[in-house]
């Protein structure tokens, strides 16, 4: 048997599946997280298996052979909190999230309650960071569009 992403893309529509998020509070976030990475990213939005929102994508390969095709950047908005996607090196890391707001960080992404706990132009600020770094690390194919970074 033939192994199964268990992160891929989904046909429906990424604002179809954030119109239906409740509460109402959590489907706003998400539509101005939406609108946020479409600017900083220049990239179509695309629904990802577990209710993530990736901008781009690219394709990995691991020294063990395992390969695979994730998102670059996105978010996902769960129900207790906003999860954020995005790579960024120690560096950056350290210039940007000591600014970003209150949030907490994981092993790949960061973790905001809600939009309103972090300072919009340092998020737009990772985003295009983090685009960039995947740019350079997994340089995009023809016609993946350039973005704004």
């Amino acid at each position: 048997m033939a192994y199964q992403a268990k992160t891929r893309q989904e046909p429906d529509s990424p604002r179809a599946y954030l119109m239906g998020l409740e509460p109402p509070g959590r489907r706003a976030d998400a539509l101005a997280l939406l609108a946020i990475f479409e600017q900083e990213t220049g990239l179509p939005a695309a629904l990802w298996t577990g209710g993530m929102i990736g901008f781009g994508q690219y394709d990995y390969r691991y020294d063990s052979g395992h390969s695979g095709r994730a998102m670059r950047v996105g978010f996902a908005p769960r129900k207790g909190k906003i999860s954020l996607y995005t790579w960024l090196d120690e560096d950056q890391k350290a210039a940007i999230l000591p600014r970003l707001g209150r949030h907490t960080r994981g092993v790949g992404c960061v973790y905001a309650r809600r939009l309103a706990d972090l300072d919009e132009g340092v998020l737009r600020e990772m985003i295009r960071a983090a685009l960039a770094g995947m740019d350079a690390r997994y340089p995009r194919q023809p016609g993946e569009g350039a973005g704004s970074a």
